[in-house]
């Protein structure tokens, strides 16, 4: 049961819902509380993911069977045995934590966090089922991870400024990009099984071309918005050398997309190693003024 919650958790993405909100919040709060610091990561590394993840891998489960990438660590084939466990799991780990986060925020910070938790059940819940609407799937999975840099602006209780809102509009754009791109390896499955998706719907060599305009769209945003953190728009540039060589991809060999969604788990390590020497050089050349 441990293993089958670890693995529908997606250990490689703890770090990128962790991360933004970590990051935002020493770099805007003043002073740091360690508390909220500590059980705010805490929540996003682990609880916020298995919700995430978890649900998912529930009511995907039809289309994880026709998925040949899944079963490891791009997410679990979760038996209906362990679904209601995992359920469960989700809720027990998740709630206790919300509840001290709404005693440490304020009414704007339980605003977005709400909007956070409701992102990540919307995307896979039945009924509401927001991955089965292409382009909302795509808008609601970038706000699964900007949504944590978000709630730790409104936290952190102050005004954002220019840069802040271009940084957090070009990672929501490289969250729409993410999606977008990750879904053409799995327009068989899914077309299999029923589900719609951007990718299924617009095709896989339009959905390729939008996540390549999207991932350079963030690239130019981080770049407008001032020394040093400009220097983030270069981040763009192993993300679109990643989806180019697929820009002729077709439906039929939509599968061949998986090489380019295994350099993206490598190059979100690099990347991160890049916004956190930006950052420090940010936070330097801020106490230096």
């Amino acid at each position: 049961m441990i293993r089958q919650l670890l693995v529908s958790s997606r250990p490689l993405s703890w770090i990128n819902t962790a991360y933004p909100f970590a990051l935002a919040f020493l770099l805007l709060s003043r002073p740091v509380d360690p508390l909220v610091l500590v059980i705010g990561t805490a929540y996003f590394l682990v609880p916020y993911n298995l919700a995430m993840y978890g649900i998912n891998d529930v009511f995907d489960y039809e289309s994880d069977l026709r998925n040949p990438r899944k079963g490891g660590v791009e997410g679990a084939v979760l038996a209906p045995a362990f679904h209601r466990p995992t359920l469960i799991a989700a809720a027990v780990t998740n709630v206790p934590f919300l509840v001290v986060l709404v005693l440490l925020g304020d009414p704007l910070s339980w605003l977005v966090l709400a909007i956070s938790v409701f992102a990540v059940i919307a995307y896979s819940a039945p009924v509401l089922r927001f991955k089965e609407r292409p382009v909302l799937d795509s808008v609601t999975s970038a706000a699964h991870f900007v949504s944590p840099a978000v709630y730790a602006v409104a936290l952190a209780g102050v005004a954002p400024n220019a840069p802040v809102v271009l940084l957090l509009l070009a990672f929501f754009c490289w969250g729409m990009a993410s999606h977008a791109f990750g879904a053409v390896q799995d327009i068989p499955a899914d077309r299999e099984a029923g589900i719609a998706s951007v990718a299924t719907v617009l095709g896989a060599r339009p959905t390729v071309a939008g996540a390549a305009a999207l991932y350079l769209l963030a690239g130019v945003l981080a770049a407008l918005s001032g020394w040093p953190t400009a220097l983030a728009g270069l981040l763009a540039v192993p993300y679109l050398a990643m989806v180019l060589p697929f820009v002729a991809i077709t439906d039929e060999t939509a599968e061949r997309a998986n090489r380019g969604w295994r350099r993206f788990l490598a190059i979100n390590f690099g990347a991160g190693f890049g916004v956190t020497l930006l950052a420090i050089v940010a936070s330097a050349s801020a106490s230096a003024s």
